[in-house]
């Protein structure tokens, strides 16, 4: 079989694998739960089979002054877009891990923003930019995408560690999208530290391994949301556990405290007053309960 038909069929396998996962995340109504990876998955649904049309248009040289500007400025607004929605898919990730401990996700959300807005200007700010013009476009969006797959990594690296003390299960569904998308930043470090301007043939072989590699990520995504999520259950944990204290001081963090409302004491003349009446109306109340007695 010739390797552009491979490549081809390999293509349409990634387009219905996008597909039924699409499918199974509406059925299964996730978009309340993960409402940034529903957006994800729906980019990846509508813009495929347009990429794929304008680049098999391509290869037949039908209209080529016309389709080859289509087909740079679609892939690279759907990258560009990819990237950023995969910032909040992380967040969403990382938020579903920690919601047994508010304090703890509260103000690991906090961290987790910042830390995102570092990584993109440090990626943005290191990157060679060696076009000029609209050619600037994929220098930003690979340095976008590389900041966003160095989160994507630290993510899993911090579920993987702590998996125990958060009583997650590797069969929890976010894990399942971090290790997804942990494999998909691995594909894309490898392929692109790999990667030459002699190797831009689509039938290269390491565009078929990054393909491969791409597929088999479609296949674990599809696996975890098919198969039932086990239902977490009431975390308990000691009251002198590092993570309950963590959490503890995690939720005091930002936290003014209660508001108190501080009286200045009267003058001494006017409490001298009051107690003169106090002791007028009790000493009355005994003269007339002695006279009914």
């Amino acid at each position: 079989m010739p390797l552009n038909v491979v490549m081809a069929v390999m293509s349409g396998a990634e387009f219905l694998l996008w597909a039924a996962i699409a499918f199974v995340f509406l059925k299964k109504q996730l978009r309340r739960r993960f409402p940034a990876m529903g957006a994800y998955l729906a980019l990846h649904v509508i813009c495929t089979p347009l990429l794929l049309c304008l680049l098999y248009l391509q290869a037949h040289n039908v209209w080529p002054t016309v389709l080859f500007p289509a087909y740079f400025f679609c892939f690279w607004a759907v990258y560009i877009a990819s990237a950023v929605t995969l910032f909040f898919v992380a967040l969403e990730v990382f938020r579903s891990a920690l919601s047994a401990f508010s304090g703890l996700m509260r103000f690991g959300t906090v961290v987790f923003r910042w830390a995102a807005v570092v990584s993109i200007i440090v990626s943005l700010a290191s990157a060679s930019y060696a076009h000029k013009g609209i050619l600037i476009m994929p220098d930003m969006a690979l340095g976008l995408m590389r900041s966003v797959s160095v989160l994507e990594l630290c993510l899993l690296a911090f579920l993987c560690l702590s998996m125990n003390a958060l009583r997650l299960s590797v069969r929890d569904l976010a894990f399942g999208i971090a290790l997804g998308f942990g494999m998909l930043a691995t594909n894309d470090f490898v392929v692109s530290s790999l990667w030459s301007s002699k190797n831009a043939s689509l039938t290269a072989p390491l565009q078929f391994v990054n393909e491969i590699l791409t597929l088999l990520t479609l296949s674990v995504w599809v696996t975890y949301f098919a198969l039932p999520e086990p239902v977490r259950q009431p975390m308990v944990v000691a009251a002198n556990s590092t993570i309950y204290r963590w959490n503890e001081i995690a939720s005091a963090l930002g936290h003014t405290g209660t508001q108190v409302a501080v009286v200045q004491p009267s003058s001494s003349f006017f409490l001298t007053d009051v107690e003169k009446v106090v002791d007028k109306v009790l000493t009355r109340n005994l003269r007339e309960s002695e006279t009914k007695s």
